[in-house]
């Protein structure tokens, strides 16, 4: 249904002590049956304080009238967000892979359909995205807000090319809240790897190997399999990861890659092929049926134990990356060399991440200035002066 006719909508202000100016118009939409009907909307324009004059509110209702009175208009769908979601679960987010469809449908059940998704979708500007934020910033870090606004992101964007009437999430426009002081991650210094990796039995001395040689994380580890290994070229292929003993693709498309394979590591790899099991997946570590581990199985399991026997506050596999990453600021590595390693799509995201993880050779120069700036150090000799 095109439009009837060219519309200039209606023009008031509402409220005596704060008056807002407010425009109406008419618009079409498709019911959910298919059916199209004629609705009216209604949108503030902003306060008389920072629109003075009528004239200026005409042009400002006259650019949201744009869309209507095209000469391409067509009728928008409407839908709440709670029928919306439904739709968008069944059609797109089940295309998705498993870990984000579970983190997706916590973020929809605790999150956005309790507080949105009684709303119609093209209620959801951003003056009720900010009313979100605010509610669930009570009770969640500012990660995990943005992770959930994430979602609401993917949804509403999908209703958009849908033909939906509906606003788009913008993050830099909402008022987030501010972030948290980041716990410091644990780290093993390179003593402490090669006592959890002597202490360990197969196939764990050779999964921790992995892990503290490669950076490699847990994910990735549990989902390598034999034609991943390639000892001619040295070279080990990132291609999979496990996810509670599901096989999916890895975090993200860098995270695809081939990674050096040390000579050391392949002497410990082709000594363990020797007694490797095998299993109809050809995964290097397997359970006792031959799928997938289960990594939170791997650290309480096997991985704790020999912290606690060794005497080593308890962590998680990722302290081996955290690990690597320390060794690889020790013995010179740029940062490019480290994000190639870590496979990071930016150098930023290594350094944000890790850049708090403080090796032997920062902390060795650190002190070396400290002996320089001691009272009783010696005197160095007179040197030219510093270029300004």
């Amino acid at each position: 249904m095109a439009r009837r006719r060219y519309q200039k909508g209606r023009l008031f202000l509402r409220g005596k002590k704060n008056p807002v100016w407010t425009g109406r118009w008419r618009e079409d939409v498709i019911e959910a049956d298919g059916r199209v009907t004629r609705i009216e909307r209604s949108q503030a324009l902003g306060p008389k304080s920072e629109i003075p004059t009528r004239r200026l509110a005409e042009r400002k209702l006259e650019q949201l009238l744009l869309r209507v009175n095209a000469t391409d208009y067509r009728p928008t769908r409407i839908a709440t967000v709670a029928e919306f979601a439904e739709r968008w679960q069944g059609e797109v987010l089940v295309n998705r892979k498993p870990s984000t469809i579970l983190v997706s449908k916590v973020h929809l059940r605790c999150h956005i359909l309790p507080i949105l998704g009684k709303l119609k979708l093209d209620e959801v500007g951003s003056e009720a995205q900010q009313y979100f934020v605010n509610r669930i910033a009570v009770r969640l870090s500012r990660k995990t807000v943005v992770n959930v606004l994430g979602t609401l992101s993917s949804m509403l964007g999908t209703a958009k090319r849908w033909g939906y009437a509906c606003a788009t999430v913008r993050i830099a426009d909402l008022s987030l809240p501010e972030s948290s002081v980041a716990k410091s991650a644990r780290f093993f210094s390179a003593d402490e790897v090669r006592k959890i990796i002597a202490a360990a039995s197969e196939p764990w001395a050779t999964l921790f190997s992995l892990a503290a040689m490669t950076g490699m994380r847990i994910g990735e580890l549990l989902g390598l399999q034999l034609g991943d290994l390639d000892f001619q070229a040295g070279l080990i292929h990132v291609r999979r990861a496990s996810w509670r003993g599901r096989i999916q693709t890895p975090k993200s498309a860098a995270s695809v890659a081939a990674l050096p394979m040390p000579k050391h590591l392949a002497e410990v790899l082709q000594s363990y092929l020797i007694q490797w099991p095998g299993n109809p997946m050809r995964l290097l570590f397997a359970n006792k049926k031959g799928g997938p581990l289960l990594a939170d199985k791997v650290v309480r399991d096997r991985l704790w134990p020999i912290l606690d026997q060794l005497k080593i506050p308890r962590c998680g596999m990722h302290a081996f990356r955290h690990t690597h990453t320390s060794l690889l600021w020790d013995v010179g590595a740029s940062a490019t060399v480290a994000q190639a390693q870590l496979r990071h799509s930016d150098a930023r995201i290594t350094l944000g991440v890790y850049g708090h993880v403080m090796g032997d050779s920062q902390r060795q120069a650190v002190e070396r200035i400290a002996d320089l700036l001691r009272p009783d150090a010696p005197r160095l000799p007179q040197s030219s002066p510093l270029i300004q």
